[in-house]
């Protein structure tokens, strides 16, 4: 505990001293990025140690009513901080980099001041034992992110952004408070949690309250707007790290409600289908890359929900076999999603950073500008698609293997939902990567990229090979996963979790010797060629002399037979100037897909809030004297309604 203490310590105090550097960004930069990566090195040693059995606590007084400084390791929260603190640590690395680069001469110093606060609120949420210092760290960490998200704040968008951030987070802050009341009306501290005549009520409150921070439909709407507003480190942090603290105060919720009834399952495997369908069908149909990406977000948490909801049907059914497999998969998915995420999201801010545009229908050509962060993009978006032997398809496995030994409608909704969502991944990426990567330049800004320098290229080519390890030790690490999986779940889960690596071990085997035999071939081909002249010629080209960048298929001319499919969920809108005459001068076609949960239930909303809001300005007149009257009468009133 003394180093997670020093590490905390360590980010505030490095958080200050770059905000304190305004005069020297480079000063700025570098205290900033130094002491978020150093604090995160010191973290991740109790992080790890917690995992593997020594847990840790510190408890100390609070003068702040029904509060206490109550902070601990246990199984769960270890597992959370392992890749808060990975992930954390390689994106101010990244950061150092990327916000060296940044245009307009902007001082470094704010960005990594809520940054390093945004770190340290997420790491005492993890191990916070009191409510209220739940809800404080929760807090915290909410408006660190939300100065990171607006920090261009002269654009209109990013303003916007902010606003929907605020209104959805303090939404979700609302529902946790209203959960904790109902939790401890006697004492505020965890150990006391338990059981409840109430708990539907409870879990509902959780649920909605956790799942505004974890993106699931249709709370979702702050994520797609407030990832591609923030640099991109940060919505590496948001999506990989900062999502998954809604995950982790659901998990630490069940923990203390008692055996789960089966509507609880079925109603997280309803929203974790519904969400994550939707969710990967928006991400089909947008044009700007991180928006994808927030969209795959929305789609992975949903993943991780289906995955505990199968674990929850499995606890109520007396199965173990099921709730084990279920619940470990859930887990396996949070470490996949951050460490693949992470990696997307830093390569797409390596091409926006070499480009100065997120627009696929843009891009194009980056393989051989940018052979770095193609390569490692690839192996994200193969990751988090779920291609064996990357992690992403052992979780997404657990899963469904979990599912298929329950014969229920529950089980087979989330099976139909896994494969459905897995499918359409799969297409998402492949878009996303040939419509940057592939083919060749459509903008004149694409022909001179390059990849970034080397701050921002060893954290990519960090998370990269850990992907691949992660998928190749998941027999190994699964029994790893037992404690976690028993505190959650309060059930023996060591001898399920030894069986389900028998074919996890096979899939790793096999594509092992499949990896090898790629080796060994492209070895043997650059052997072969070693010497030779190698010619480049024109193909056939179908009477095209000098095919033009704009003959190829964009992204969104890639994905259109899928989202015409979708349309009636989708409604995207067309903007079409046909070609008129024999000799048409000009031509047009575009595509806009704006969110429907957004668009056509939360705007109309916030209208009516604002526009009462507005009428209500009237009341501010600047007459100090019926200041003091109204809050007077406020207080007679309030009075005789106490005494009546």
């Amino acid at each position: 505990m003394t180093l997670l203490l020093v590490a905390l310590g360590l980010l505030v105090a490095g958080g200050a001293a770059a905000l304190l550097c305004r005069q020297s960004p480079r000063a700025a930069n570098l205290l900033g990025a130094g002491s978020a990566a150093a604090a995160c090195a010191l973290g991740l040693v109790p992080a790890v140690t917690g995992l593997v059995g020594g847990g840790a606590r510190l408890e100390s007084a609070w003068s702040v009513p029904g509060g206490s400084l109550a902070l601990a390791i246990d199984p769960l929260s270890a597992f959370f901080l392992v890749p808060l603190f990975g992930l954390c640590g390689l994106a101010a690395v990244y950061g150092a980099g990327y916000l060296s680069a940044a245009p307009g001469g902007r001082s470094p110093g704010p960005p990594w001041f809520h940054f390093s606060w945004l770190v340290a609120g997420m790491v005492v949420v993890v191990t916070a034992r009191n409510a209220v210092l739940f809800l404080v760290a929760w807090e915290v960490m909410s408006l660190a992110s939300y100065f990171l998200v607006t920090r261009d704040d002269e654009r209109e968008d990013v303003r916007e952004a902010g606003w929907t951030y605020l209104v959805a987070t303090h939404f979700g802050n609302a529902c946790l408070i209203a959960l904790f009341a109902l939790l401890g009306p006697r004492s505020l501290d965890f150990a006391d949690f338990g059981p409840a005549s109430h708990a539907g009520l409870l879990f509902v409150l959780a649920l909605i309250g956790f799942g505004t921070k974890a993106g699931f439909m249709p709370l979702h709407v702050w994520l797609p707007e407030a990832h591609p507003a923030a640099p991109s480190h940060v919505s590496a942090v948001m999506s990989g790290v900062m999502i998954k603290m809604g995950i982790y105060g659901l998990l630490r919720t069940l923990t203390w409600l008692g055996p789960p009834p089966l509507w609880w399952g079925g109603l997280l495997i309803a929203a974790g289908a519904a969400s994550g369908v939707v969710a990967v069908m928006f991400a089909l149909a947008q044009r700007d890359l991180k928006r994808v990406l927030a969209y795959s977000s929305v789609e992975n948490t949903s993943i991780i929900a289906l995955g505990l909801g199968v674990g929850l049907v499995g606890l109520h059914a007396g199965t173990p076999g099921v709730a084990v497999l279920g619940l470990a998969g859930a887990l396996l998915h949070v470490w996949t999603h951050a460490l693949g995420k992470g990696l997307l999201f830093l390569g797409a801010g390596a091409v926006l950073h070499a480009t100065g545009t997120r627009d696929l229908d843009r891009l194009g050509g980056l393989a051989r500008r940018m052979p770095l962060t193609s390569a490692t993009f690839l192996v994200g978006a193969a990751a988090i698609a779920g291609l064996p032997p990357l992690s992403g398809f052992f979780s997404e496995f657990l899963i469904l293997y979990g599912a298929v030994q329950h014969a229920g409608l529950h089980s087979l909704a989330a099976m139909v939902a896994l494969a459905l969502m897995s499918g359409l991944a799969a297409a998402v990426f492949v878009r996303a990567f040939g419509g940057a990567f592939l083919g060749v330049a459509r903008d004149d800004g694409v022909r001179v990229a390059h990849d970034p320098g080397a701050a921002m290229r060893a954290p990519m080519a960090i998370l990269a090979p850990a992907l691949l390890a992660l998928g190749l030790s998941t027999p190994v690490l699964l029994p790893a996963l037992a404690p976690v999986v028993e505190q959650i779940g309060g059930l023996p889960a060591r001898r399920e979790l030894d069986a389900a690596t028998a074919p996890l071990a096979v899939v790793v085997l096999g594509s092992t010797i499949f990896l090898a035999l790629v080796a060994l071939i492209a070895g043997l081909r650059r052997s072969l060629l070693a010497g030779r002249t190698v010619g480049a010629a024109a193909t056939w080209d179908c009477g095209y002399a000098h095919p033009a960048p704009r003959m190829q298929y964009t992204a969104s001319s890639f994905a259109q037979p899928l989202t015409a499919l979708f349309g009636p969920v989708l409604r995207t809108r067309l903007t079409w100037d046909a070609p008129r005459g024999l000799f048409p001068a000009a031509a047009a076609f575009a595509t806009r897909t704006p969110d429907v949960v957004r668009e056509a239930a939360l705007r109309p909303l916030f209208d009516l809030v604002s526009g009462a809001l507005h009428a209500m300005h009237r009341l501010q007149h600047g007459r100090l004297h019926l200041y003091v009257i109204s809050i007077a009468l406020t207080l007679v009133v309030l009075l005789l309604w106490r005494l009546s």
